[in-house]
């Protein structure tokens, strides 16, 4: 008499099948999935969006508003650690009811919607608010469309998936500040009609969204297997890298205060974009190439190189002298970007279960979110009672802490490898 399988078999054995049908039948856009290719898509055009605005925000506040480092330290914190909650409820419930493209374009429609509070603000606080909106549509949305990239894409090319969407994105990064350079000029250094031009782009990436992105098929378990909110489903190491990048996020305060620095050394109000242009530019650039690398050579030294390059690069925000340095290290910044953020989601798929990829892309993106708050509330802190400098020495100090984790993490994994390769010929 056969065996029957258990629930939780029989629903891998469907999502296996399920996987191989979706990827046979799913066309390809310049070698990538549809999912994957218009998720990019979508990224680039809102990073359009928010990039027009994002590097003019802290000198709005600075030097508009007259708002202290503390105080954009602290509304940058509340806004992304606001979001972090959203994004792993949105990974929990996109799992549960088996839904990505509603949740994915909700959050995106939302952060559009966004901008006109920050166009008509007068005070910090319709400022925060408009961040607030912002990030909780960020926080609907990332944990849906990371999943989505994530089972459109073969194992053996996460890496570069995404990779490409990391690129796409930044590559809307280096168009936003680009267009709001041009827009500064046009109407002199009018900020409100630059925010308010923002929501253009923002409004192309929810049609797309709408029209292009194709929700897969996907058999739902049962509701004793429904997918909760819980640590339960990961293991130690999956547990502990999450520990490492949360406390790295620790000393990478807000950008915000790279954009403050860049100013305090020398460069420009109206040249500010054009900083923040050069790093977007070398991150997408640098973004594929290291997702190759990646999977070619191995995502654990991609991101153990990433550390370590930038905790030498907050070292050198913190002894810097001159304009001409900062233009070096926000091109460096660019490199260090392109090493890590895509590269750390791949290497995280490949050590969760695979029924549960949205439950730990929120879990992982809710983590470093939550570290936010207080990086930039020590970040401003310590720029404004000890020195600028001191914002960055704390950075470099937690991201050689967290490499030393990291390669405690290699370690182990390599450890548990090589013992179970040595147990398995015998137990049979």
């Amino acid at each position: 008499m056969c065996q029957k399988l258990p629930a939780s078999s029989v629903l891998i054995t469907q999502n296996a099948i399920e996987f191989q049908r979706y990827m046979a039948q799913d066309k390809k856009f310049f070698g990538f999935g549809r999912n994957v290719f218009f998720a990019g898509l979508v990224s680039f055009f809102m990073d359009v969006s928010s990039e027009m605005i994002y590097p003019l925000v802290p000198l709005f506040l600075a030097n508009v508003l007259g708002v202290n480092k503390s105080m954009i330290g602290l509304i940058e914190g509340i806004a992304e650690s606001t979001a972090s909650l959203l994004k792993v409820f949105s990974g929990w419930l996109s799992d549960r009811i088996g839904q990505r493209k509603s949740l994915m374009l909700a959050g995106y429609a939302i952060s559009t919607l966004s901008r006109p509070v920050i166009a008509l603000a007068g005070v910090w606080q319709q400022v925060l608010a408009s961040r607030f909106v912002d990030r909780i549509g960020k926080g609907i949305r990332t944990a849906p469309r990371d999943a989505i990239i994530a089972e459109s894409s073969e194992a053996t090319h996460l890496a570069r998936a995404f990779s490409f969407h990391r690129s796409m994105d930044t590559m809307g990064a280096v168009v936003g500040p680009a267009i709001a350079l041009l827009l500064l000029q046009l109407y002199h250094g009018n900020y409100s009609m630059v925010f308010w031009l923002s929501m253009i782009p923002g409004a192309i990436a929810v049609l797309i969204i709408a029209a292009f992105i194709k929700e897969k098929k996907r058999p739902t378990a049962a509701p004793a297997e429904s997918p909760r909110l819980t640590f339960r489903h990961f293991d130690g190491k999956v547990k502990f890298f999450i520990l490492i990048v949360t406390l790295f996020a620790l000393g990478n305060s807000s950008d915000v205060f790279l954009i403050l620095r860049a100013e305090q050394l020398g460069i420009r109000t109206a040249m500010i974009p054009a900083v923040y242009l050069l790093f977007n530019l070398i991150y997408s650039l640098s973004a594929i190439p290291a997702g190759m690398a990646a999977d070619r050579y191995g995502k654990k030294r991609i991101i153990l190189m990433g550390f370590v390059l930038f905790a030498a690069l907050y070292y050198g925000f913190a002894v810097a002298k001159s304009s001409t340095a900062v233009w070096f290290l926000f091109a460096f910044y660019g490199v260090f970007m392109g090493l890590t953020e895509g590269i750390q989601k791949a290497f995280l798929s490949t050590i969760i279960p695979a029924e549960f990829k949205a439950t730990a892309f929120g879990v992982y993106a809710s983590a470093v979110g939550f570290a936010t708050l207080p990086a930039s509330l020590i970040g401003g802190l310590l720029w404004d009672r000890v020195s600028p400098a001191a914002t960055f020495y704390f950075g470099a100090a937690t991201a050689l802490l967290s490499t030393i984790l990291f390669i405690g993490l290699i370690v182990s994994i390599k450890r548990v490898s090589a013992e179970n390769s040595h147990i398995e010929p015998g137990s049979r």
